[in-house]
């Protein structure tokens, strides 16, 4: 299952469909880009009530998956503990294989 939504994750960012960091998901919110957030488990406590308050704001769905430094790698990005995925597709899938409704 990880190596399922490593892959998901790695092919959001090629495709320039997943953006990572604090800052850039809530410009990205704001935008109305942003179909599913993902946040990272070891999240700082100051990171993770910045992005909730965004997050309720926007009402953009959101998931807690993985370390930071998981999910840093599997989308060749360093230190981030937030991610956006900004394609309906692409979050359905995630959120789907996280949750474990997988076909």
């Amino acid at each position: 299952m990880r190596r399922k939504i490593d892959s998901y994750l790695g092919f959001a960012k090629k495709s320039g469909n997943l953006i990572s960091g604090v800052n850039t998901c809530t410009f990205g919110m704001a935008r109305g880009r942003v179909k599913l957030v993902i946040l990272a488990e070891d999240i700082s406590e100051n990171s993770e009530k910045k992005i909730m308050k965004e997050i309720r704001r926007y009402g953009v769905r959101y998931v807690k998956y993985g370390s930071g430094d998981e999910i840093s790698h599997a989308v060749g990005e360093a230190g981030r503990s937030v991610f956006a995925v900004c394609d309906d597709n692409f979050a359905k899938v995630i959120l789907d294989e996280i949750e474990g409704r997988s076909e």
